[in-house]
């Protein structure tokens, strides 16, 4: 009997369809047994990689934690485990930047069973009930949050999930949209003018934002979204299409492009979910074959869709089963993701993004207003963990 065990993070989208995944396999491989385990959203993001490497022959992993993988050894290379024409077929559908991420030093460490990235949220039912517009702009976004303020109480306000981690990711991909760039991952310093722009946005929209917003991750603001009437729309999180489904809560949560100024929705910092191969796997071979399995795209646009997945495969993002299931989730945000921004990859960045993320959430909920001087400790703080 060979048995694998693997690590994911404790939502549906991230159990059920590995749980699902699982089942499949055994049928097809007689005398494999897999399981797994959970961890929080918070652990995924923060969690030292080799802690898990030791333990687990699957991990499911956030791809800023590439590098430290790399350095240490940690995982094993899909592409000299898997077909070259399978590993071919995964990048060329890859949904925006989500192959890439996971490719690092001429070798690929995971694939994107998963894809994401910060885009718009909102209530349908709500935004009709009082008569408000999808903003598409960030002037619109305001517009509606003043609105919002002036109907009879008690009425929804907008919301944002500004925990550390979240708090990093909107002021990263808000300096990417209007700087057209990659920023920091280039290697050069966040501009000035730029970071102070964005941190002024911030401000006003917390400012406007429900109080449930510095406490929140997407996971907590979105269930929140459609378990309440509280709040209609959010114009940054990272996308969850269980929500955007009939039924899993008590409201529906629809999906749409990030705002943007220009008309172009781009910027958006991706995430998603890579499935990564521990270099401790006394088994890889099986390993390897669970996870093209569970990457292909007639699997992910099935199975792994309707087990409550968000698939990774550009065939099930443009698949008329998942879309019709999930309000157009994947359709509706595809070219945000198409044009989202990477993070930096190197050993020491996932310190830097917490670090960093304390600071911004700490500033603007005191509503501070030094915001050169917060930008240029942030390219210090990176200069600093970049050695």
């Amino acid at each position: 009997m060979i048995k694998l065990k693997g690590m994911t993070w404790s939502h549906d989208r991230g159990v059920k369809p590995l749980i699902a995944a699982t089942t499949e396999f055994a049928k097809q491989h007689d005398g494999v047994e897999i399981s797994w385990d959970a961890r929080s959203l918070a652990d995924f993001e923060l969690f030292p990689l080799d802690q898990l490497a030791s333990k687990y022959d699957f991990i499911m992993i956030d791809h800023p934690h590439i590098g430290v993988a790399y350095e240490q050894e940690l995982l094993l290379p899909l592409d000299e485990l898997l077909p070259q024409e399978f590993i071919e077929d995964q990048k060329q559908n890859s949904v925006g930047r989500s192959f890439e991420s996971y490719n690092w030093e001429g070798h690929q460490w995971a694939l994107p069973a998963d894809a994401a990235a910060q885009v718009s949220a909102y209530r349908k039912d709500l935004m009709d009930k009082y008569g408000q517009a999808i903003p598409q702009t960030w002037s619109d976004v305001f517009a509606l949050a003043d609105s919002l303020e002036k109907q009879e109480q008690p009425a929804p306000v907008i919301g944002i999930p500004f925990v550390p981690v979240h708090a990093y990711s909107s002021f990263f991909t808000l300096c990417s949209q209007l700087s057209d760039k990659t920023v920091w991952s280039d290697g050069s310093d966040l501009d000035l003018e730029v970071g102070e722009q964005v941190l002024k946005l911030l401000n006003r929209v917390l400012s406007k934002a429900h109080k449930i917003s510095f406490d929140s991750d997407p996971i907590k603001l979105l269930d929140k979204m459609g378990s309440t009437d509280e709040i209609a729309y959010t114009p940054l999180v990272y996308g969850y299409s269980n929500y955007a489904r009939d039924g899993y809560l008590e409201n529906v949560v629809i999906f749409d492009e990030m705002p943007s100024d220009t008309g172009t929705p781009n910027g958006s910092m991706i995430g998603g979910v890579g499935l990564s191969i521990s270099s401790k796997c006394k088994h890889p071979e099986t390993a390897a074959k669970f996870i093209q399995m569970t990457a292909d795209g007639d699997f992910q646009r099935t199975v792994f869709f309707d087990e409550a997945g968000q698939p990774g495969h550009r065939q099930a993002w443009m698949d008329e089963h998942t879309n019709d299931i999930s309000n157009n989730f994947f359709k509706n945000t595809l070219k945000t993701l198409d044009l989202g921004s990477m993070r930096p990859r190197f050993d020491g960045y996932i310190e830097f993004q917490e670090h960093a993320g304390k600071l911004i959430r700490e500033f603007v909920m005191n509503q501070d207003t030094e915001y050169r001087a917060l930008v240029v400790k942030l390219n210090e703080l990176i200069d600093y963990y970049r050695k």
